[in-house]
């Protein structure tokens, strides 16, 4: 069993104390429907020895007809049960985009970019950081909310930085014809370093094969101080629809049987040895447990843990 980490939690801006109405406010959303960063968020922040973490809201948006996207393999009756004892509704859901920057041997680590650095980079300097303080920007999975934010006006977002990646994920990528590829990561492959299960991003940093969801697609275990955190990125993109019930099939799951396999093997391992995590899409501020029912999961968001230190 692991210890947990020591958190604390930080107003990003003086009136910041407001994040629930802002993450659950529809005018989060454009016209166009692509994702905004709320103002004034909360960014959550924590310790775990000498290491710093910290989640960015870099976007959020309501999304209709979610079992469009969800439980695509399950019937609408049970879609709708689910939903109920569940307490959200069938019929739309919230989106959220979380990034994740963590500090660790006197480096800066960015997890994923979000949609656009016109929305990471307002999240980014809320936790007090400048795009030119990230030494290293590490990509889960080649998805466009997550390397959208590579490049900004055509230029790099993080001038200074080196990138990691997982080989396998480039690879299968490379060989696509892809828009967003070409234009934000392809361009960086000479900064980048390709790394595959067990290799090391940073001290206290290691990645980890959780494949299915995309090709190549990687987790990030966190190591310091005695406590552990996975960033699990993509491997469940909903609470209840894919974690809870990880045999839901998903629309973004490339190859939806490995995908349902890897949150069975993951997220077993996450409640077995009570290891919190932060995904990518989970509710803001995207921290929780993981613990078994029935056949499945329950995911359990973090809470007052976040503000027992200071």
């Amino acid at each position: 069993m692991t210890h947990a980490p020591k958190f604390t939690r930080r107003a990003a801006l003086a009136a910041g104390a407001a994040l629930p109405a802002a993450a659950l406010a529809p005018g989060l959303a454009t016209a166009g429907g692509h994702a905004q960063a709320p103002q004034n968020a909360i960014q959550n922040s924590f310790t775990m020895g000498e290491m710093q973490v910290a989640t960015l809201l870099a976007g959020s948006r309501v999304v209709e007809d979610p079992q469009s996207i969800f439980g695509m393999n399950v019937s609408a009756d049970e879609f709708g049960e689910v939903s109920q004892a569940n307490f959200i509704p069938a019929d739309k859901t919230r989106f959220y985009f979380t990034p994740t920057v963590v500090t660790t041997g006197g480096e800066t680590v960015l997890f994923d970019t979000g949609l656009s650095a016109a929305g990471t980079l307002p999240a980014l300097a809320d936790a007090g950081y400048a795009p030119e303080d990230i030494d290293v920007v590490v990509i889960t999975h080649m998805h466009g909310d997550h390397i959208g934010g590579l490049m900004n006006d055509g230029q790099p977002t993080y001038a200074n930085a080196r990138y990691v990646t997982g080989q396998v994920e480039f690879d299968a990528w490379a060989g696509r014809d892809n828009e967003r590829f070409e234009m934000n990561m392809r361009p960086l492959a000479e900064k980048t370093s390709f790394i595959g299960d067990g290799g090391t991003v940073a001290p206290g940093i290691t990645g980890m094969a959780a494949f299915g969801h995309t090709p190549g697609h990687m987790v990030y275990m966190l190591d310091a101080g005695g406590a552990q955190v996975l960033l699990m990125a993509d491997l469940a993109n909903h609470y209840v629809w894919s974690l809870a019930y990880p045999d839901w099939e998903v629309k973004f799951d490339m190859d939806k049987a490995a995908a349902a396999a890897t949150r069975r093997r993951v997220l077993g391992m996450l409640a077995v040895d009570r290891i919190p995590l932060i995904g990518y899409h989970m509710p803001f501020p995207a921290m929780g447990f993981v613990d078994t029912r029935g056949d499945g999961f329950h995911y359990v968001p973090a809470s007052y843990q976040m503000s027992l230190e200071g």
